[in-house]
């Protein structure tokens, strides 16, 4: 007798009969069915009531080899504060620091660097300052050429102090007093470690 090269029919299985939901399993699909938000936003429809009386549609079975239950997703948790904000030095710090009332605990001296060196140098010196628990620091720029042109460093140093990478470090920051370097020189406030 010749074999068929047709595969065989397969008929399709009988679908399982539904069965009503527990009311722990109906409470659980209201909680996750609040927390969906829909893709697009379609047009106003009216809501559809959904009455206790009636069963909710069946869950898909799970293949044989998963057999957990459904769990609810947790709340989703409030988002840390990304990066804490800048503030500037007040007016009486900054007349302390100027008049040597408040003292500058370490200085930093960039001259001569280049961007990438000054870079390292800066975070560095601002992590050590971190974790030393100190308040006032002095980084000195340099006012860059004489020929009126400001230098690369004190333009860039301000902005690398702005930046989330050094946020952790600095509470904020000002030009010093022409007795530490004017604008060549910045005071900086470390933000004080936790712990």
């Amino acid at each position: 007798m010749k074999r068929s090269s047709r595969p065989p029919v397969l008929e399709p299985r009988p679908s399982p009969r539904r069965r009503a939901l527990s009311e722990e399993e109906r409470e659980l699909w209201e909680t996750v069915a609040k927390q969906v938000k829909p893709l697009r936003k379609q047009r106003a429809a009216k809501p559809l009531a959904v009455s206790r009386s009636e069963p909710l549609p069946a869950p898909v079975p799970r293949p044989a080899s998963s057999h957990r239950p459904i769990v609810a997703a947790p709340a989703p948790r409030a988002a840390k504060p990304a990066v804490p904000p800048l503030s500037p030095l007040g007016k009486r710090e900054r007349t302390k620091l100027s008049r040597g009332r408040s003292e500058i605990e370490a200085r930093l001296d960039l001259h001569g660097m280049t961007q990438t060196r000054a870079h390292r140098a800066l975070t560095g010196f601002l992590h050590r300052a971190h974790h030393d628990g100190l308040t006032f620091v002095l980084i000195i720029t340099g006012k860059g050429r004489s020929g009126g042109e400001s230098g690369v460093l004190r333009r860039q140093v301000p902005e690398w102090l702005s930046l989330p990478e050094f946020r952790t470090f600095v509470v904020g920051f000002e030009t010093a007093h022409i007795g530490h370097g004017g604008e060549g020189a910045l005071y900086v406030r470390i933000r004080r470690a936790r712990g």
